[in-house]
């Protein structure tokens, strides 16, 4: 990169280079102006919002190219493609735009939870996750604000959108679409999903109101991204590192989260994991993280002297959040054969099961819901095991 780089700008210098000036006496003068200019902060932001401007052009620039290459047919009738993709945002309407306009502590009627907690919806749904209906359906629909920070993002979700297309129409032969070409350009889709889980991330750290679209059609994008058969290989394989970051900060947004109209926010993260955790790859690294945060919690509150004083409230409501999305993998794992090819036995389970008798007998008195839900995940964990 730096080497491809100092060759552009090399070309640059050359090519504006005015008559009668050698090349290495204009770089001198460029360079001279540069080191001369205003260095304020007004000055340096004013830059970085250029060269962020520009680099969104150049990655749109690189979308279109591998586009291109895949399918130049498709692109040339992109503006056809483009309407069909809209056509599910009209049939499929936000429900949840009234739902989350209140205080938030209300449970949508959208969804019904059963006795234990749990959701049963992800039970009665068909695991493979193809359709934006399915994905509307269970999502809340939650935004960003500002058209500033959704323009990276709805950059991404177009142009990931379109992947999914010429996949959805070259699978029927309506299309001849070569996808080897996302193994020589890898940036482009690396970024392209780094770029869309940025911009959820930065939603999630701060949801604002009033809904838009753009927040629920990313979301579906992505699962749609990882559960299809083909491309999901080409993501997984380049943006795994990426997607397993996004599934920490999304934990860490659950255990953090602190004001007071935060549950349906958290609901909304918590669905997003449960769909993250059904593909085979993500599935185990998040049973791992959900784990470990739960673990650490209850050492926590075990080594105090007084558990009450160690007990912070507010990330004791929230833990049971990462026990529903444990509950729900793990049942996933016990009784949907079919999604998952091995039963979860990472280093994670033999840390959790460690002393968790002592730790269940020692807190039961004075939180005995937590020590149920402990308990719970483990008979979960080796009900995986006798299976």
């Amino acid at each position: 990169y730096l080497k491809i780089s100092k060759l552009a700008l090399a070309f640059a210098i050359i090519r504006s280079k005015p008559p009668g000036k050698s090349c290495k006496e204009y770089t001198e003068h460029l360079a001279k102006i540069v080191s001369e200019q205003d260095t304020s902060l007004v000055s340096a932001s004013l830059w970085k919002s250029k060269v962020e401007a520009l680099e969104a052009e150049v990655l749109r620039l690189r979308q279109e190219l591998l586009l291109n290459k895949i399918c130049p047919k498709f692109v040339l009738e992109s503006s056809a493609s483009e309407e069909n993709l809209l056509v599910q945002e009209s049939t499929y309407p936000m429900s949840f735009s009234s739902q989350l306009e209140d205080s938030g502590c209300d449970v949508s009627n959208d969804y019904s939870f059963d006795s234990l907690g749990t959701i049963s919806d992800f039970h009665q749904s068909e695991p493979n996750l193809h359709t934006s209906k399915y994905c509307l359906d269970i999502v809340p629909s939650l935004s960003l604000c500002r058209a500033n920070k959704e323009e990276p993002l709805t950059a991404a979700v177009q142009f990931l959108q379109h992947l999914l297309e010429i996949r959805k129409l070259s699978e029927v032969g309506n299309l001849q679409a070569d996808f080897t070409k996302l193994e020589d350009d890898s940036f482009t889709i690396c970024s392209s999903v780094s770029q869309l889980l940025d911009g959820l991330t930065v939603f999630y750290n701060s949801p604002k109101f009033p809904v838009s679209d753009i927040l629920s059609e990313a979301v579906c994008v992505l699962i749609s991204l990882i559960a299809d058969t083909k491309l999901s290989n080409h993501v997984l394989k380049k943006c795994f590192k990426k997607l397993d970051e996004f599934q920490k900060k999304l934990i860490q947004i659950i255990l953090r989260s602190s004001s007071i109209n935060r549950f349906q926010a958290l609901h909304a993260v918590s669905h997003v994991l449960v769909l993250l955790g059904r593909n085979n790859i993500l599935r185990n690294s998040l049973i791992s993280l959900l784990l470990s945060e739960v673990h650490q919690f209850a050492e926590q509150m075990c080594q105090a002297p007084q558990i009450q004083d160690a007990c912070d409230i507010t990330q004791y409501e929230n833990i049971f959040y990462l026990f529903m999305i444990l509950e729900q993998l793990l049942q996933n794992e016990t009784e949907e054969n079919s999604i998952s090819s091995s039963q979860y036995d990472g280093e994670e389970k033999n840390k959790f099961m460690k002393n968790l008798d002592q730790i269940i007998l020692h807190l039961s008195d004075e939180f005995p819901l937590f020590s149920l839900y402990l308990w719970r995940v483990s008979v979960l964990l080796n009900s995986a095991q006798i299976q």
